[in-house]
């Protein structure tokens, strides 16, 4: 698939949702961008790929399981732009013909960062802020955040759905 394809996909997909302008996004390398230097999702276009599996594997867990959101928009909203801090992590190295991580990131983190960058450009519930933050779920590096992660599946329970559609899209799907 290539960019326009991408960007008309994203276009159908979030009509009618409180969504980041294709521009901005296009601005980002939203469309572009890797999911991962040697996982899931590790070719151009990978990350926008990966979204769009999770968003409809969250949309599919909503309408099969009779989740309840803050908003109905919420699941097109957290699938989407649970990894957009991925947009500027990685770059092509054409010494080594693969994608490499930037070290020289001025935001690093992985949920944090993405909460960061998308209430740059739209307003999030309390609910799909933890639902990004914790989308990585028992994934999260520092065990001493699991904690955290266990409360917030508490107060928030699509969080934990939320980290089942990512691990769908990149564990089953490998996107």
């Amino acid at each position: 698939m290539n960019k326009q394809e991408r960007v008309g996909i994203y276009n159908r997909i979030m009509v009618g949702v409180d969504a980041i302008d294709e521009m901005d996004l296009d601005a980002l390398g939203f469309f572009d961008a890797p999911a991962s230097t040697k996982y899931h999702g590790n070719y151009e276009g990978g990350l926008f790929d990966h979204s769009l599996e999770v968003t409809k594997a969250l949309v599919d867990l909503t309408e099969k399981l009779g989740l309840t959101w803050s908003r109905p928009e919420s699941p097109y909203i957290v699938g989407m732009y649970h990894d957009i801090c991925k947009c500027d992590l990685y770059y092509w190295d054409i010494e080594t013909n693969s994608y490499k991580f930037n070290e020289e990131c001025i935001l690093p983190g992985h949920g944090d960062k993405s909460v960061i960058v998308t209430q740059k450009y739209i307003s999030l519930t309390d609910e799909e802020i933890a639902c990004i933050r914790w989308h990585m779920g028992a994934y999260e590096t520092d065990t001493k955040l699991w904690n955290y992660y266990g409360r917030a599946i508490e107060e928030y329970p699509n969080v934990l759905y939320t980290h089942t559609a990512d691990m769908v899209a990149s564990k089953i799907l490998g996107v």
